[in-house]
């Protein structure tokens, strides 16, 4: 109530501004286009049309929650200054912001009006036994004194009847205020949606980007992780298999050559090296399965990571809430993420406690990992790293990843993900 009240009070100037400089813009341009400088000063106020919109677009964010997103940036596609006064002529986004300054002024002065208006009457009632007394002494036409709100000049709101109906209206009128004050803020939302938000074809051109981008990522991710089993198996697994191919070979050759005379000995210590050789394979051949997709979470989010945070180098606290099962993709994302930003705060936060956090509403599931560590960490698309890595993870799923870690701690990693994938 008090935010939608505030919006009013800051919107009014700013939508008396924001007329001024939309009824400047449309008249120096249609007056000056003709000139050498009309077409250049008309994009420069288009363009400068973008700055105003987004200051209400942003008053609305931060008073309202109205939720609106950023239009597309301008970017001029040639260079030079025709590229730039092109781009600036055919902006639609600034076009709209435009077409919502010239809106804006007529709504803003209403809403200003009637939010003064209401709130101060309704106010001004509820509290009028309180601030009665202090009213100036006046005299009605008999000359009898009064004091009290007043009506020509002998009817007076002085008497106990009189006090009770002006509060109980103020009452009454506190309601209709809110209300009507939130109408015309909604109304006011309803025009930043649709003037200074992403356009219907923006947003799909932006998802078709996503998806675009999203893709590539899941097919790097999936061609790394093939190049990473080969590689493991190639350099493990089959290793193994290869030296106690040889081992069992060279025994074989070595019964074959003795005859009745068998060094058991050396049979023994050939076969004891192939014994280990198949054990090593067969944990490596184990570890790489786990990397792939670890059995336990068969069993369920909740157990997989019981499972990681018993092996854990820090201590963990674990809170999951899933009143619905996450599908197989999703599950495997949240252990994943997990389990590398636990690496994480164990390897570089230095600290002593860490806390995962799970919890599924409204069909997301929201993953929090935090450490009482040195903080410090970020996201950095450009440089790479692990929160990097994860960011592109979960873009494949339409997720999302946002880190919390200033200088000296604490440090905290929310993940978002779909329920289903």
């Amino acid at each position: 109530m008090h935010r939608e009240f505030a919006y009013t009070l800051v919107g009014l100037p700013l939508g008396i501004l924001s007329f001024v400089y939309a009824v400047v813009a449309i008249s120096v341009g249609a007056s000056l286009a003709a000139t050498v400088v009309g077409l250049p000063l008309l994009a420069a106020l288009i363009v400068g049309a973008r700055r105003l919109g987004e200051a209400n677009r942003r008053l609305a964010v931060a008073l309202l929650d109205a939720g609106v997103a950023a239009p597309r940036p301008f970017r001029p596609r040639r260079p030079g200054a025709s590229g730039w006064i092109r781009a600036g002529l055919g902006d639609t986004v600034g076009w709209r912001a435009l077409a919502y300054l010239l809106l804006k002024y007529p709504l803003a002065v209403a809403s200003g009006v009637v939010s003064i208006t209401l709130w101060g009457y309704a106010l001004g009632g509820v509290t009028y036994a309180v601030w009665r007394p202090f009213l100036p002494l006046q005299h009605d036409s008999d000359g009898q004194g009064h004091r009290g709100a007043s009506f020509g000049t002998d009817y007076f709101l002085d008497t106990a009847p009189l006090i009770a109906a002006v509060t109980v209206t103020g009452l009454l009128l506190l309601p209709v205020a809110r209300w009507t004050v939130r109408g015309l803020v909604h109304l006011d939302v309803l025009l930043i949606r649709g003037l200074l938000g992403p356009t219907r074809r923006s947003l799909t051109a932006q998802r078709v980007r996503d998806l675009e981008r999203t893709r590539a990522a899941a097919v790097d991710d999936s061609a790394a992780a093939l190049r990473r089993i080969e590689r493991d198996l190639h350099d493990g697994a089959q290793a193994r298999l290869v030296a106690m191919a040889m081992n069992l070979g060279i025994a074989r050759e070595h019964l074959a050559a003795a005859g009745d005379a068998v060094d058991l000995d050396a049979t023994r210590t050939l076969v004891d090296a192939a014994h280990r050789d198949v054990k090593e394979a067969l944990v490596e051949l184990r570890n790489l399965a786990r990397g792939i997709h670890p059995p336990i979470l068969d069993r369920g989010l909740e157990a997989a990571l019981a499972s990681l945070t018993a092996g854990s180098a820090l201590p963990v606290r674990v809170r999951v809430d899933l009143p619905d099962r996450p599908s197989a993709a999703i599950e495997t994302i949240a252990y994943f993420c997990v389990a590398e930003l636990l690496a994480n705060a164990a390897k570089h936060s230095h600290a002593g406690e860490a806390h995962v956090s799970i919890i599924g509403r409204a069909r997301r599931v929201r993953v929090v990992v935090g450490d009482d560590g040195a903080g410090g960490a970020r996201i950095d698309p450009e440089g790479g790293g692990g929160l990097a890595g994860l960011v592109d993870r979960v873009r494949t799923v339409d997720g999302w990843l946002a880190a919390t870690s200033p200088p000296g701690g604490p440090t905290a990693v929310t993940v978002d993900l779909p329920l289903h994938a």
